[in-house]
Order: C-alpha cells, then structure tokens, then sequence
C-alpha cells in the first residue's frame, strides 16, 4: 500500500505519515491509541497465522444465522506481537476481521535473557516469568536458556513463535482444549511482561489519552 492511498484519520496516523514516527515503537510509546490497521501496514511488516475457525450458530427471528469465528495472532517475530477475534458470514471475511484488530492490539514485549543458566544481553526468551487468564484458562510462560526451544503446546507455540520468542517453558492450566482461551492467555501474559517494560509515566499517558 503507497503512502498516497492511506488518508490518515488519527493524530498518531498523521504522525507516522509526516515521518515524526519511524518505528512501530515509537507508535507504541507515544501514549496515542492506534486505530488504524494501515498506520500499522506502513512501520512493520507483520506475518498472520490463524490459530482457529469455528462455525457459531445462532437462532434469529427469520431463522438460524451461521457466523464464522476466526481466531489469529500477528507478530514480526522480533518482539512484536497482536491478538484478535473476528465474525462474519464468510470465513475469509472473519479473518480479515481478526487479523485487521490484532494489529490494533499490537504490543511489544521485552526479549532477553532472563534464564540463570544464560549469559546475559541474548534476546530469545522473556526477561522474567509472565502469567495470563482467559476465560478458565490461565498460561504460565518462564525465561529458558538457549537452544531448548519452546516447551508448549501448539497454540501457546504459535503465539510464542511470531511474538519472538525462540527459548521458553509454558504451563497451562484449566479447560487448555478451548484454542481461543489458550491463545487469548498466552497473549495475556505477553501483555503482562509488555506492562511491566513500559514506564509508569507513559502507562499513566496512555490511560489519560484512552479516558
């Protein structure tokens, strides 16, 4: 997409078009919300994986509507990460959907070396242990040392992976069987360690902005 096809609706969208903010970042920093997946489009270069489709039924007036629930996550694979869901009567439109909100829901997590047994300054694990709840789920994800590769299941995996993260042990706990929970936990968790990175200052800037 060319700079001259995307109309910036936002302050932080006029920003990035006028070159003030270079990095995803940057954008992440500034306090501002992020409303535009096309601002997103024009920092980063995201890959999408959809975790799970699921046909929901509902009973209306004039009869069954068939709706599509499309789970995906979006990362770069070096520290940043999205989760969303999406609905609609096509799957393709559902997932257009999901992956359009999840790069509104980007964030960006502190790698590093947060294992014992490692030499510091590496960038391929969590820098601490983080936790995450959905639903009854909750996801346990520790800093492990190079080379062991992650230790999850393969929805915790997935996320993990376009997140960044090459090296961690996961526990999951509750009813792990719903991907949805289990996705939307592990995405939890990351947010939690993303929290922990953030200055107080700016997390006090981000509130105000979103009050």
């Amino acid at each position: 997409m060319s700079h001259n096809e995307w109309v910036p609706q936002t302050r932080l969208g006029q920003a990035v078009a006028d070159g003030e903010i270079e990095t995803m970042g940057e954008a992440l920093d500034s306090g501002l919300p992020l409303k535009e997946p096309e601002l997103v489009d024009q920092l980063v270069d995201l890959q999408d994986e959809v975790l799970d489709i699921n046909m929901v039924q509902r009973m209306t007036d004039s009869g069954r509507r068939v709706k599509f629930r499309c789970v995906v996550v979006v990362g770069n694979r070096d520290g940043l990460v999205g989760y969303a869901e999406g609905r609609d009567d096509q799957v393709g439109g559902a997932i257009q959907k999901a992956i359009e909100v999840a790069k509104l829901n980007l964030i960006q997590i502190p790698l590093g070396s947060g294992s014992w047994e490692d030499r510091p300054g590496g960038d391929h694990s969590l820098i601490r242990k983080a936790e995450g709840k959905a639903g009854s789920v909750t996801v346990e994800i520790r800093p492990a040392p190079k080379g062991l590769g992650l230790a999850a299941a393969e929805t915790p995996g997935h996320v993990l992976e376009l997140a960044g993260v090459e090296d961690a042990w996961t526990k999951s706990y509750g009813n792990t069987r719903t991907t949805v929970n289990l996705a939307k936990a592990t995405y939890n968790a990351l947010q939690n360690a993303a929290e922990a990175r953030v200055p107080q200052r700016v997390r006090e800037q981000q509130r105000e902005v979103m009050e």
